[in-house]
């Protein structure tokens, strides 16, 4: 059977919470472990740290307890969760850790629903030493998650982790939660302080029967700047609620300022593909939507835009060649427009010019298939702007109604 076969068929109907793994046994099936969600790790920057008294001068999360919710896009039969130390240069000891299901189903909430809560283990054991620069798979917990569902993770570090290089995800739009002294199985936090910002955590898996995903590689765009804190209402977000399927898992490994050919607020998309693409359990399609930082930040000269263009369509090459070793399909998602950017519009408009040579690329074959995203959003009067129902305001993000209609650009046949 060939992949893209693999997820044809009825939606699933959205849910909240875990159920008992029984519940749905199932002898003849054979499941295997898939991506439900990811975050791509990057090192947080000095002003996205935890708040004092988390981090110190010399360590950060001492005695911390850190709860954290994410948003799954398709269940499974068991879940385990990854923690990355992918940009610290000391161990990442980890003293205890929880799964449970927020209060409520709510994303952001500081407390768990009372009986929910299940401890993580680590070949057994309750704690864990995450060298520098890998990650760690926790123990499966035999219970199902179901799709489209918010999950908590709690973890406590008693030491802290050794200096201040944090791996985490700075772009959450959704709520955490850090209290001193090991917490892990309250159901509620008192008295703890919130902070819009992912640590540590960079994967949910799950055990799922003929269920595969697609990656989504992105900037700022995809991480959802602009879109609610708590809402969940990014565009993958809203591309798995639209689609529905219990089979297709929507994973975004998106950053904010992200480029495809420097590293900007992350590694480039070249250095991160193994890890962020090729790494990710279940992975069977690829959709870039990445290059307008490329474009934006390269000077608006002629030359210089002449040599974006080059490196962009040959790093896309790349892409493809790269996945497609690996079996995977890739699609290419159009550019949108930036036309009155303060940053990126340029008074000659080179950049827009080579944002619509770029996008004469993406469209012309290159990729397996590609998404018109830039028709999607663009203002039909003036096609090198965002429709104004859609800009955040700064003529470059897309507001919640904008997300939705690049979720809507996306075909279903693809997968």
């Amino acid at each position: 059977m060939k992949r893209r076969d693999l997820l044809a068929g009825s939606a699933g109907a959205a849910a909240t919470g875990l159920i008992p793994a029984a519940a749905h046994a199932n002898p003849a099936a054979r499941p295997a472990w898939v991506h439900t969600w990811t975050a791509m790790p990057q090192l947080t920057e000095p002003n996205n740290l935890p708040p004092a008294p988390f981090t110190g001068t010399d360590t950060v999360l001492a005695d911390t307890t850190l709860r954290q919710t994410l948003h799954t896009s398709i269940g499974g039969r068991q879940l385990r969760v990854r923690f990355s130390n992918a940009f610290g240069t000391t161990d990442l000891p980890i003293t205890a850790a929880a799964v449970a299901v927020p209060l409520d189903g709510r994303a952001g909430a500081a407390a768990v629903a009372a009986g929910t809560s299940r401890a993580l283990t680590f070949g057994g054991q309750p704690s864990v030493v995450v060298p520098a620069g890998a990650q760690i798979v926790s123990d499966p917990v035999p219970i199902t998650v179901v799709a489209r569902s918010n999950l908590t993770v709690s973890a406590y570090l008693a030491d802290g982790q050794a200096g201040v290089n944090l791996t985490g995800h700075p772009g959450s739009r959704t709520t955490s939660w850090l209290v001193n002294g090991d917490q892990v199985e309250k159901p509620d936090l008192s008295g703890a302080t919130p902070v819009d910002h992912w640590y540590l955590i960079s994967g949910l898996e799950v055990t799922a029967t003929s269920a595969a995903g697609v990656v989504i590689i992105g900037d700022s765009l995809t991480d959802g700047r602009g879109s609610t804190t708590n809402g969940n209402d990014r565009w993958p977000d809203q591309l798995a609620a639209r689609l529905g399927d219990p089979r297709l898992a929507v994973l975004n490994q998106a950053a904010g300022g992200n480029r495809v050919l420097h590293d900007g607020l992350g590694p480039n998309v070249l250095a991160r593909f193994d890890r962020d693409v090729l790494g990710v359990s279940g992975a069977a399609w690829v959709l870039i939507f990445e290059g307008v930082n490329d474009i934006g930040t390269a000077p608006a000269t002629e030359d210089a835009q002449r040599q974006v263009i080059t490196a962009l369509t040959g790093a896309y090459r790349q892409i493809v060649a790269r996945a497609h070793a690996q079996d995977l399909r890739v699609y290419g998602a159009t550019i949108t427009p930036f036309g009155g950017n303060t940053g990126y519009d340029d008074p000659g408009g080179l950049r827009e010019r080579a944002r619509v040579t770029v996008n004469g690329v993406i469209r012309g074959g290159l990729f397996d298939a590609y998404v018109d995203f830039a028709a999607a959003v663009a203002d039909p009067a003036a096609p090198s702007r965002l429709d104004p129902a859609y800009d955040v305001g700064d003529h470059l993000h897309l507001n919640p109604a904008g997300y939705a209609a690049l979720a809507a650009a996306v075909p279903r046949r693809l997968f």
